[in-house]
């Protein structure tokens, strides 16, 4: 842009650089130049002695003259405003401060400053920003496997990585997916083991739903988000089921509510044959604050009808019993209560929180039908400087879940007994730092299988968890 064209001599001499002149100011300019010569020229006439009749006719010829220079320079001003917004300048207030040297000087920053007009392509990417949210993580994990004299100690190491967006398309309907790492054939992880002769990643997605939101009410239908309120012990958290779902929520006084979540989980379907399915229920009460408390109670039941297996593989089954044929040997009918309480006199950095999770299998054909696990964590984990540490046990028989989509956090999905010490330390917003030790082993030496029941277990992790 021209804005300046003074010499460094002349700056040095005591010259100042000249500022742009807005064209408004140089239109505002022209008009007093023209007056003051129409002026001129009347004054000039005096000497002669002109009549009144003259005199007056000048005069209003002047004024005409005046007024026809106002509107043009009105003009102009609408002119130069209208080119301004369509290029997305933001023009300065009238009679006030010029315009910033930096903004002048930089058209990018000056067009990013400037507010949308509405119809152009500025308006248009502010529209798709305010209904579009991307969200992601990626950690990267050094996990250490030991056991007695029975196994050498194994040293690996894991990545994994999360992307994914939601889009508002109206208040009523939304759209959503995410792409993760892993492997697709494994519902309940989406870790990445480093091996493999430096193979690439591959990559899938394990989120594609659309949403209808009714307020209180809302609907899911694809490959959607955990609809229910869970602990590991029977949904892990890398689990997203397909089909349809509903949450409710009734809002209490005092900050109570009550939820209700509904599922039916398309697990596997076969066009010749009978499919396997999941049709479950939640209800949620969650009290009010008393005090420094908050309560929490969910209660849940998830009915499996397995009619069709052909979908699995070994990593499926895991530790559930199967008969010769190679189906499963239970039905899994699944009664499951989930018990919270937090407390938070210790001050806001450090809540305490309790939970307590029951399951029972209704459908086993094994008395290893029951399963059970506490938790207790103090401290929060999300801003810089904050700890939180954790400890949890866990008691799980052998078709006590369904083991498809339990958790895979050791290297024995059911029939164990499980110790769990944690640590978060939150070293700057959006990344933190993790460390677990597991220290477990067979709850029945009856389905142990090849692991040594009375051998301790050992699983040591360390993870950089970054979110963005």
């Amino acid at each position: 842009m021209y804005r300046f064209a003074t010499s460094q001599r002349a700056r040095g001499a005591g010259f100042r650089r000249t500022s742009h002149v807005a064209p408004q100011s140089l239109a505002a300019g022209l008009a007093s130049v023209l007056a003051l010569v129409a002026s001129t020229n009347v004054l000039a006439q005096a000497p002669q002695q002109l009549d009144a009749a003259e005199v007056r006719r000048q005069i209003e010829t002047l004024r005409a003259e005046q007024a026809r220079i106002a509107e043009l320079q009105m003009r102009t001003e609408t002119s130069i405003r209208t080119l301004e917004a369509s290029l997305g300048i933001a023009s300065p207030p009238a009679n006030g401060p010029g315009p910033d040297p930096v903004q002048e000087a930089n058209p990018i920053a000056r067009s990013a400053n400037a507010a949308p007009v509405p119809g152009t392509v500025a308006a248009s990417q502010s529209a798709l920003a305010s209904r579009l949210n991307v969200a992601g993580d990626m950690r990267v994990r050094a996990q250490a496997d030991r056991s007695n004299s029975h196994a050498p100690d194994r040293y690996s190491a894991q990545v994994r990585g999360r992307l994914g967006a939601t889009y508002a398309v109206s208040d009523l309907v939304s759209v959503g997916g995410r792409l993760v790492t892993g492997d697709f054939n494994d519902p309940n992880s989406t870790d990445v083991q480093l091996s493999g002769f430096d193979n690439k990643f591959a990559v899938s997605l394990d989120l594609a739903y659309a949403k209808l939101d009714f307020g209180n009410v809302q609907f899911y239908g694809g490959k959607l988000p955990q609809p229910f309120v869970r602990t590991e012990l029977v949904w892990d958290g890398d689990v997203t089921p397909q089909g349809i779902s509903a949450n409710y929520k009734l809002p209490l006084a005092g900050g109570g509510a009550i939820k209700a979540n509904g599922l039916y989980f398309v697990i596997d379907e076969q066009a010749g044959g009978p499919d396997s399915t999941m049709a479950g229920g939640q209800l949620v009460y969650e009290s009010p604050l008393l005090g420094d408390w908050k309560f929490d109670t969910a209660a849940g039941y998830y009915h499996y009808s397995l009619g069709s297996i052909a979908g699995a593989d070994a990593g499926d089954y895991r530790t559930n019993l199967r008969k010769p044929d190679g189906t499963y040997l239970s039905q899994f009918q699944l009664g499951d209560l989930i018990v919270g309480a937090t407390y938070n006199g210790f001050g806001e950095r450090w809540p305490l929180r309790f939970v307590g999770d029951y399951v029972h299998n209704f459908g086993a054909a094994t008395s290893a039908d029951t399963g059970y696990g506490v938790d207790l964590l103090l401290g929060r984990a999300s801003k810089a400087g904050d700890w939180r540490v954790g400890y949890g046990y866990a008691v799980t028989q052998t078709d006590a879940v369904f083991a498809a989509f339990s958790q895979d956090n050791t290297s024995i999905a059911t029939n164990y007994r499980q110790h769990l010490l944690s640590a978060d330390y939150v070293i700057a917003p959006g990344t933190s730092i993790n460390a677990t030790w597991a220290h477990y082993k067979p709850y029945s030496a009856l389905d142990a299988g090849s692991i040594d029941p009375s051998d301790w277990l050992d699983r040591f992790r360390l993870a950089l968890l970054v979110t963005f």
